[in-house]
């Protein structure tokens, strides 16, 4: 008895040895990368890299790029979004499968694919070319691409987050006689809101770093289509020290607001559970049903 116990014990530590190694290699690769960009270069070097004129002009149209391409998504994204949450119809599952293909496609590929739609001899090259309208390579070509390749992390959390509201409360709205857009605005909205607002964070987030699909459907012209990402592969070439800067403040973006997601994410569900609450008892449903 007093050898099992033994063998027992000597398993139990050889287990906690073994994983202790290798989430410690786990994290050492998916870390140690992204920390060697920040201390590559002195933080006093790294500013003035940053406010070279290209570095500035790069970074100002990934900005303003990126912030319209979230906008852009949310007015299309969330009817769709609350499409595939509430209809029912055949085919479902492949609509949603397609609908989130950008996410695993290559960014090259998507970058193809938009050409072959909005390029010059693409599908719809010779309506634009009648509107004497050119897509193409210029800035409006970075924020399609950036809404092609990040809209679809919107919508899936839109999605989620339409799919977690109390049908009771939706019906208990119906039944009092508010239309189904009044359901919509003063119930279903409030309550998704939390999703919606994380799902535009990791939009923002993806369309800051697009790359591939922004290189082949809008180029790299300065000043015009070359964002951030794109102007660090094109400084590779001239010096590492303006690249690692530029990728630096890229991560510091990108994390900051990861970080604030998580910082805020208890507050927003704590909120959006009390929210739920108060509104399932001014509806005189029982309560308890929402914590279950």
């Amino acid at each position: 008895m007093r050898e099992r116990v033994v063998v027992s014990s000597g398993v139990r530590i050889a287990g906690v040895v073994i994983s202790s190694i290798a989430i410690a290699i786990a994290l050492a690769f998916l870390l140690l990368p992204l920390a060697a960009v920040f201390f590559a270069v002195p933080p006093a070097q790294a500013l003035r890299d940053l406010a070279s004129p290209a570095a500035a002009t790069a970074l100002a149209l990934s900005f303003r790029t990126s912030s319209v391409a979230v906008i852009v998504t949310a007015l299309f994204g969330m009817p769709l979004a609350y499409w595939l949450s509430r209809g029912r119809f055949a085919g479902k599952r492949v609509l949603e499968a397609a609908v989130q293909m950008p996410i695993v496609v290559p960014p090259a590929v998507a970058g193809v694919g938009l050409l072959l739609v909005f390029g010059r001899r693409g599908m719809l090259g010779p309506t634009l070319a009648a509107l004497h309208a050119s897509v193409a390579f210029s800035t409006a070509a970075v924020v399609m691409a950036q809404a092609f390749v990040a809209g679809p992390f919107f919508i899936a959390a839109a999605r989620q987050a339409f799919d977690a509201v109390d049908p009771d409360l939706i019906a208990v709205s119906r039944t009092l006689g508010a239309s189904a857009l009044r359901t919509f605005a003063r119930v279903e909205l409030p309550l998704a809101a939390p999703g919606l607002f994380a799902g535009a964070a990791l939009c923002w987030a993806r369309a800051l770093g697009e790359f591939g699909a922004t290189m082949l459907f809008a180029g790299n012209l300065p000043g015009v289509t070359q964002t951030l990402p794109l102007a660090i592969y094109t400084a590779l070439d001239s010096g590492l020290d303006v690249a690692v800067a530029m990728s630096a403040l890229l991560l510091f973006a990108a994390f900051a607001l990861l970080l604030l997601i998580r910082l805020l994410d208890w507050r927003i569900v704590a909120a959006g559970a009390g929210q739920r609450l108060r509104m399932r008892s001014r509806a005189g449903l029982p309560v308890h049903e929402t914590a279950a």
